[in-house]
C-alpha cells in the first residue's frame, strides 16, 4: 500500500508518535542517507535524487520545528525561499502570501525570533510557497498552536487546495485533519496500514484504537 497525492488534494498521514510520519517525510524529501522504497514525482522516479534536485522539481518541505531564520525579518525569510515560477504551479509573491496570511502582513519587518509559534508556522509555510511548489509536505502543522491559529491555518490550507496545490500532511489532530483532508493513510512502524477517506477513518473505532490511540 502506497501514498499518492494529486493536484489540489490534501492527504493526511496519520499515526501515533514514533509511527514513522516524520521519517517518511524526510525520506521523500531526500534528507535521509539511507532510503528504501520508491518515490515518484510527476511521473518521474526521484527515489535517489538529492534534496536540491527535488526542490527544483517543485517539492517543498515544512518541518515540524519550522526552521525559520530567527534573525531575519518576515520579508527577508520569504526572500530566502524565492524560486522562479514553474509550469503547473501557482506563482506566489509576498503580496499574495500576505493576503493568504494577514497576520504576516502586519509584521513584515519583525524578526522571526520575535514571533509566536503560530506566526512562525505561518511564516514557514509562506516561505515554502515562495518556491512555487507543486507538492508541499507539512509535518505536524497544528501542533502546539492556539485554536484560533489552527482555524486560520485550516482556512489557508483550503485556499491552497483551491489553487491546485498538492499537500501531504502529517497530523495527530484528527479534527484538524478532517477539516482539510480528502483522504488519509494510517501508518504504523513505518508501514501504511489503512487508506480511506477521513470520515471513514474517524468513524472506524477499531482502527483508531489500533493505530491512533495514545
Amino acid at each position: 500500500m502506497g501514498v499518492t497525492v494529486g493536484p489540489g488534494e490534501v492527504v493526511a498521514l496519520l499515526g501515533r508518535n514514533g509511527a514513522g510520519k516524520s521519517t517518511t517525510f524526510k525520506a521523500i524529501a531526500g534528507l535521509l542517507d539511507r532510503r528504501e522504497g520508491r518515490v515518484a514525482f510527476a511521473g518521474e522516479d526521484v527515489s535517489r535524487l538529492p534534496t536540491p534536485a527535488l526542490v527544483r522539481r517543485g517539492l517543498a518541505y515544512v518541518p515540524e520545528d519550522r526552521r525559520i531564520f530567527a534573525d531575519l525579518t518576515v520579508e527577508e525569510n520569504l526572500s530566502v525561499g524565492r524560486q522562479p515560477a514553474r509550469a503547473g504551479s501557482a506563482a506566489w509573491t509576498p503580496e499574495r502570501l500576505f493576503a493568504l496570511f494577514p497576520n504576516l502582513a502586519e509584521m513584515r519587518r519583525r524578526r522571526g525570533g520575535a514571533m509566536s509559534g503560530g506566526e512562525q508556522q505561518m511564516l514557514s509555510i509562506a516561505r515554502s510557497l515562495m518556491g512555487n511548489p507543486r507538492l508541499v509536505l507539512l509535518d505536524e502543522p497544528s501542533e502546539g498552536l492556539a485554536p484560533k491559529i489552527v482555524e486560520d491555518l485550516a482556512l489557508a490550507i483550503l485556499e491552497l487546495k483551491r489553487e491546485g496545490l498538492g499537500i501531504l500532511l502529517s497530523e495527530q489532530n484528527l479534527h484538524f485533519a478532517r477539516l482539510i483532508s480528502d483522504r488519509a493513510v494510517v501508518i504504523d512502524r513505518g508501514h501504511a496500514r489503512l487508506s480511506a477517506t477521513m470520515a471513514e477513518i474517524a468513524d472506524d473505532a477499531e482502527a483508531c484504537a489500533a493505530y491512533l490511540a495514545v
